[in-house]
């Protein structure tokens, strides 16, 4: 089996600016409810949350790309969860991906090891 791993950094300014502009229609393009939420109840750390959920989607879809079919996937960044467990640590919830030309082997959780942080970027 071959596992793959993606990195990605962002500047949490572009995700503070995408949101000021595009506001709730980027917001719900990207994240999905239960990130919304949380995201929403950092008050003014909001938009490093959402910086560092947007940098652990991308580096996720990273590391599937070239295991799913992108037609097929409309929404992928919202069917890619990042939630925190009680104990502190960020894991990945895959929601519903359809997986091609490997075996997933019951695949629907990645862990992250580190969310590197700042107050300008975030990077997984």
């Amino acid at each position: 089996m071959q596992v793959q791993t993606g990195i990605d950094i962002i500047e949490v300014n572009r995700i503070q600016e995408a949101i000021e502009k595009q506001g709730q229609k980027f917001i719900e393009r990207v994240y999905t409810k239960a990130e919304i939420e949380y995201c929403n109840k950092t008050g003014k750390m909001m938009y490093q949350h959402y910086a560092a959920r947007f940098a652990a989607k991308e580096a996720i879809f990273k590391a599937i790309s070239s295991k799913i079919s992108i037609e097929n996937e409309p929404n992928i960044h919202t069917k890619i969860e990042i939630q925190n467990k009680k104990d502190r640590k960020t894991i990945c919830k895959l929601r519903k991906i359809k997986f091609v030309k490997c075996r997933t082997y019951g695949l629907k959780y990645i862990s992250h090891k580190r969310i590197c942080s700042s107050k300008l970027y975030h990077i997984i």
